[in-house]
């Protein structure tokens, strides 16, 4: 995984997208939610079964324990943490 140094700034989540597998997307974003809401989850391309994972910072490492599980469980097929799509410089 790269990081990226802005992905860093408090203001931001950390941000992950992944390839869930498709059948199970359901149980995956309610074992995220059941987390104490771990990570906020969104489909990012539905035909594909890609999502996207906004994580505030306090829980990634939560999320990463998690993720590793889903992993090993077949219920997420990749993970790549990336920039925040949400920043903007103009901020």
């Amino acid at each position: 995984m790269t990081c990226y140094p802005r992905v860093m700034n408090n203001n931001y989540c950390a941000y992950y997208t992944g390839h869930v597998k498709k059948e199970t997307a359901w149980l995956l974003t309610a074992i995220l939610r059941g987390t104490e809401h771990v990570a906020f989850d969104r489909t990012l391309d539905k035909k594909n079964s890609i999502f996207e994972f906004f994580v505030p910072h306090a829980m990634e490492p939560i999320f990463l324990e998690v993720v590793e599980y889903l992993k090993k469980e077949q219920l997420l097929l990749s993970l790549e943490k990336k920039e925040n799509r949400l920043i903007n410089d103009s901020f």
